[in-house]
């Protein structure tokens, strides 16, 4: 996974690089003249429908968690204008690409239902009781 032609996602995956597609813009919104000339936003696309470089089960789970932020044929779009470089835009782009595919390759840890101990459950009754207390002292009294 040392390859330089390759972004690596996970120890597991990486990305050819040629896989990535980036596209500069202009970028939108003010600045003045410099970003009226100048295409320094730039698109990130990734088709992960086609990706040769996913198993299916990589591939499956992406399509699933990722779903919202395809288009109808599987690609994944990525944008930043937040740099006033196009080289820093690209840079920080992958790098989003990165967590984000990271992110939703992570299978969450199985969660085990468990019950609350009798301390816990004392504990909790207790600082009603207290709160219930303090609420009753604060109500004002008709036969005063």
């Amino acid at each position: 996974m040392d390859d330089p032609s390759a972004l690596p996602i996970t120890p597991a995956l990486a990305i050819p690089r040629a896989e990535l597609r980036y596209q500069a813009s202009r970028s939108g919104g003010p600045g003045g003249q410099h970003v009226n000339t100048s295409s320094t936003r730039i698109e990130l696309w990734w088709d992960i429908a086609e990706s040769p470089a996913l198993d299916e089960a990589q591939r499956a789970r992406l399509l699933d968690r990722l779903a919202s932020r395809l288009d109808t044929a599987g690609r994944l779009r990525l944008v930043s204008a937040a740099h006033r470089s196009q080289a820093q835009n690209r840079e920080a782009v992958t790098k989003r690409l990165q967590t984000v595919i990271a992110a939703a390759l992570k299978i969450p840890k199985v969660r085990r239902a468990t019950r609350p101990t009798r301390a816990s459950k004392e504990r909790r009754l207790k600082a009603k009781k207290e709160r219930a207390a303090t609420k009753r002292d604060r109500r004002i009294r008709g036969d005063e």
